[in-house]
């Protein structure tokens, strides 16, 4: 690559989703970008360390278990001896097909792309430290900080990678353990929690809450939690982690605050993220943090400092790969004075546990607080001719409405699919859809979509009785 130049229009730090659409968004504007990623390729923690390599294992888990099950149906039979390394075979390649897409975008796009760790001098001059040890030093007119975030590891867990993993270390294990513990209810824990039960592992989950998944509706939550049961799991809700040491020789004791030993093979610490931010030199620049070290932004995404934005995980919830990208868009957008629009006001979110999970809108008793009241109607997977053909049972779907308008204010959905089902639920939501229309249309048959007219008709079925019950009560 030739000489960068010393200044760029924007200069973007961090090539995960959130970084790569802004420096896009920037360059199809005809700005001069670079990008500057710490990491070898980019794609940051969603494409190397996170999402695409969890939902790759999860996949591969899926396909072992159909598998499976068909051949049990055929009376074929099969070794149970299933290695990591085996289930992860498509997960490089995944990751390269995804990563090299990416870098094509990047490229068509005439980015200039940086390998090195940034960090701010001023405001308005960055110096770029290469692996080699050499610098540059940069200007730019306006920035974007899309660091993104690395596990949470306290000074009192002694993660180790080998018998004590974290949330990014945990698909370097080399085999499936006979036990694990999983410290954290939160989606990370979950969702490598329920992949590791399926393949046989005794899994522990741990959590300070007294469910699992707490900001998702109750119903799906005891889905999941029963799913878990099913295939030898458990959960402990209310308590947290006291000690936490491996023995030495085969085992890793963790001693829970209300007085409970587990001992387990192996340890998955999973409690939270923190914002890759204190190398950045943000002190040099008049950017705030919060107290949870995350950048401050306003609804545009700008910092305290005009000219520099941040986006995706350093400035913290919802943390999702689809809002990064967005925010990222969005951030350049404003920066440039362009149209923005706004950012969804009903954003999914798809849980990739097993089984799935996914929500959009408000819960029961978000409409019940607005409203003054909600009616809640739901199907069962077992009840749909779909899911008795795919095997997927375990599912439920559930609306919820105004009892007034009738309206459509939540989805929420637990079973196989549910994070593609979600979307049908997403624009009845946005197009403030009322409860009449999703019965009085025609789903494919047999589909799982057609749980939605099975929820919409328990829905319109328990708002006729109330009706009926306050009609009684008027000529009583």
């Amino acid at each position: 690559m030739n000489a960068a130049p010393t200044h760029f229009d924007f200069i973007v730090i961090g090539g995960g989703p959130a970084g790569q659409k802004a420096a896009v968004q920037a360059a199809k504007e005809g700005h001069s970008v670079a990008l500057l990623e710490r990491d070898r390729q980019v794609g940051g923690a969603c494409v190397h360390r996170g999402t695409i390599p969890s939902k790759t294992l999860r996949e591969s888990v899926l396909q072992l278990t159909r598998f499976r099950q068909q051949a049990s149906d055929f009376a074929i039979e099969l070794t149970d001896d299933v290695q990591m390394s085996g289930l992860l075979t498509r997960l490089q390649s995944v990751i390269q097909a995804h990563s090299s897409f990416m870098q094509d975008q990047l490229e068509r796009n005439a980015i200039v792309q940086l390998h090195g760790q940034g960090r701010f001098l001023s405001d308005h001059d960055l110096e770029v430290s290469h692996p080699d040890g050499s610098t540059l030093r940069l200007s730019a007119s306006h920035y974007v900080i899309a660091t993104g975030s690395r596990p949470r590891n306290p000074d009192n867990v002694p993660v180790d990678h080998e018998h004590i993993y974290d949330s990014d270390s945990i698909l370097s294990m080399i085999y499936i353990p006979e036990s694990i513990t999983v410290l954290g209810g939160g989606v990370i824990a979950c969702e490598y929690a329920s992949i590791l039960a399926v393949l046989g592992c005794r899994v522990t989950v741990v959590d300070r809450a007294e469910r699992p998944l707490r900001f998702m509706e109750a119903e799906l939550c005891e889905r999941f939690v029963a799913t878990l049961e099913r295939f030898g799991g458990r959960f402990i809700g209310g308590a947290s982690a006291d000690t936490l040491a491996w023995d030495g020789v085969s085992r890793v004791h963790c001693q829970l605050d209300n007085g409970t030993v587990l001992e387990s093979e192996k340890v998955l610490f999973a409690l939270g993220r923190v914002a890759n931010v204190e190398r950045l030199g943000i002190d040099n620049t008049g950017i705030q943090t919060t107290a949870r070290g995350l950048i401050e932004v306003d609804e545009h995404y700008r910092t305290a400092v005009a000219h520099i934005y941040a986006v995706g995980d350093v400035i913290g919830p919802p943390a999702l790969a689809s809002t990064s990208m967005e925010q990222g868009r969005q951030a350049v957008c404003h920066a440039l004075g362009l149209p923005m629009g706004h950012l969804a006001r009903t954003i999914p979110v798809g849980i990739y546990t097993i089984p799935e999970m996914a929500s959009v809108g408000m819960t029961e008793a978000a409409v019940r607080e607005a409203y003054g009241g909600a009616v809640a109607g739901f199907a069962r997977f077992e009840e749909i001719a779909r899911g008795q053909i795919s095997g997927v049972q375990d599912g439920l779907l559930k609306l919820v409405v105004d009892p007034v308008e009738r309206r459509i204010h939540g989805v929420h959905i637990v079973g196989e699919g549910a994070a593609e089902l979600i979307h049908i639920g997403q624009m009845a939501v946005l197009k403030d859809m009322r409860v009449d229309e999703l019965v009085e249309n025609i789903f494919n048959f047999p589909t799982l979509a057609e749980a939605y007219r099975v929820a919409a008709l328990d829905v319109c079925g328990r708002l006729d009785r109330v009706a009926t019950d306050s009609r009684v009560a008027e000529t009583a």
